[in-house]
């Protein structure tokens, strides 16, 4: 299977939102009780709303065999601030491709830094891409739910 990577388009709202209450509900319910699940990935989404915020920002999409397994994105000022893979899709490179093209995006603004907010979940994969963790965040709130991360940044050579 080959993971393919592409700029998103509104077409990739759905796609995008799957892949997100996915990582969320399958793979991230690991590390998080399920009220912070919940809170996290409601069970509806404003899919307008969405595509608006995949859209504001520099949001890469995965896909194998023409189907959304994942995304991520970069903001101008160098936070990426979303990186999720459709649990089907774990461990198939998929997150490494994404944040492959959110470092090329980032280099190509002239950013010397990304920085992130990685769940539980995701500061493992994270350290792997060079990330390093700069404060674990213990009053992250969400929904009126607390879900702890870790303030992540990566520097660019």
């Amino acid at each position: 299977m080959t993971v393919v990577v592409r700029r998103y388009g509104p077409e990739d709202a759905e796609g995008t939102w799957e892949a997100y209450f996915r990582a969320i509900r399958d793979t991230a319910s690991q590390d998080y009780l399920p009220a912070q699940v919940a809170a996290w990935a409601p069970e509806a989404v404003d899919l307008v709303e969405w595509n608006e915020r995949r859209s504001a920002a520099h949001t890469f999409v995965a896909t194998i065999e023409g189907r959304v397994v994942g995304f991520s994105d970069v903001t101008d000022d160098g936070l990426l601030d979303m990186l999720f893979v459709h649990s089907e899709a774990g461990g198939s490179g998929v997150a490494r491709a994404l944040v492959g093209a959110v470092v090329a995006k980032a280099r190509e603004l002239g950013l010397a830094q990304l920085h992130t907010h990685a769940s539980r979940t995701a500061m493992p994969a994270f350290k792997r891409f060079g990330f390093v963790v700069e404060r674990a965040n213990p009053d992250n709130w969400i929904r009126g739910e607390n879900l702890p991360n870790y303030d992540m940044s990566l520097k660019l050579e």
